[in-house]
């Protein structure tokens, strides 16, 4: 029982400074910095610097397309710059041919063999001729100033990456876990690059100067960690622009969220395994963050099973021994749930089935990593 106990303490104390004491540490130190900082004067435009859009797919034609007019819309005042379409060489979009013709500043490639993302990036980058290289997916709308916003922060020297912000579709009224997660990731990211730098940055729109730029090794899953992380191994911070936002279209259902949910743990495992100086104090100015933000958060359904076991034995001398004890409360509970309304109940069912979901995910994905099993991007 003492073991017990102490697992639970452990596992509380564990959950506690994961999920609470370091976004409060981080708010507040974010505080700190903006009282300290003196506002910036002037900073020099972006209209003078060459941009290259890279956008790495698999996705039909249409959409393609569509991304691209998209991506021309959302480039005021960048009069230097192109899109770089990398087709992942797998699943090549079909009917290009049959569409208008790409207009002058727009280029398709061919992704490196043997495909993924990470090999049709390289293409990507490497048929680039920016100076400073914008990534996104073809799923995301970008707001017409993003990218000039997302430009303008490398004008400071020490920035050698930044991230926009991604807005998710609506829930539809219903409660999304994976929305409210997301709300706080975004918030900890820029907390983290008003501090320091940010860990990690979001696919669907983040920017890197090319010089900085390292190939991807073939079958990376997480481009948006790995290169960011090279950078910070080379000096430079992360930045966040919040100004700089993409709008998601597409709205995950529960089983695809799970399989990227699933693929993107997976990816961060496959990281500390592939970039080992992660992990190493001495080379990485991050390990701190690094470790709360991403690796730490891989306890949180072992803290839970264990402190629900506490639990449960913790309680069961009282619900055998003295059950008119617990009855009561018990049928109140019961007959609190059954009148809830229908949208109400169906709104506690998904954001449980969500919570479920989520920490399977976790488990998954820590089974991944001890079988060194990356092939997961198509699945």
């Amino acid at each position: 029982m003492k073991a017990l106990d102490l697992g639970a303490w452990v596992s509380a104390v564990t959950l506690a400074a994961v999920w609470l004491l370091y976004p409060l540490v981080m708010g507040a130190l974010a505080g700190m910095t903006r009282r300290r900082v003196r506002p910036a004067g002037p900073r020099a435009g972006s209209a003078g610097r060459s941009v290259s859009i890279v956008i790495a797919t698999r996705d039909d034609a249409a959409a393609v397309y569509a991304r691209i007019e998209d991506c021309l819309k959302a480039t005021n005042a960048l009069p230097r710059l192109e899109v770089v379409v990398a087709l992942d060489p797998r699943r090549v979009p079909d009917a290009l041919e049959g569409l208008p013709a790409p207009r002058k500043a727009v280029r398709f490639v061919p992704g490196d063999e043997p495909g993924g993302k990470a090999a049709t990036l390289n293409a990507g980058v490497r048929a680039a001729s920016g100076d400073i290289i914008v990534f996104t997916d073809t799923s995301q709308r970008f707001h017409p100033d993003a990218i000039r916003a997302l430009v303008e922060v490398f004008s400071q020297p020490g920035v050698g990456a930044a991230s926009g912000s991604l807005e998710l579709p609506p829930s539809s009224g219903i409660t999304s876990l994976a929305a409210l997660y997301w709300r706080l990731e975004r918030w900890l990211r820029h907390r983290e690059a008003e501090v320091c730098s940010s860990v990690g940055v979001t696919g669907a729109i983040y920017a890197i100067r090319k010089a900085l730029w390292k190939p991807l090794p073939p079958g990376l899953l997480l481009d948006d960690l790995y290169t960011p992380m090279q950078i910070v191994l080379q000096g430079y911070r992360v930045g966040f622009v919040d100004g700089a936002r993409a709008w998601e279209t597409r709205r995950p259902g529960p089983s695809e969220e799970y399989r990227r949910k699933t693929r993107t743990l997976t990816g961060v495992i496959q990281l500390c395994a592939w970039l080992p100086a992660l992990l190493n104090p001495g080379r990485n100015p991050l390990w701190a963050p690094f470790v709360f933000h991403k690796l730490l958060r891989f306890l949180t359904p072992y803290c839970a099973l264990v402190i629900t076991a506490w639990c449960l034995v913790v309680t069961w001398p009282m619900v055998t021994g003295h059950w008119d004890t617990w009855l009561g409360p018990a049928a109140a509970g019961l007959l609190g749930v059954l009148v809830l309304r229908a949208d109400r109940a169906r709104q506690l069912r998904h954001v449980i089935a969500q919570a479920v979901l989520l920490q399977a995910a976790v488990v998954v994905a820590t089974y991944n990593g001890l079988r060194g099993r990356w092939d997961v991007w198509g699945k």
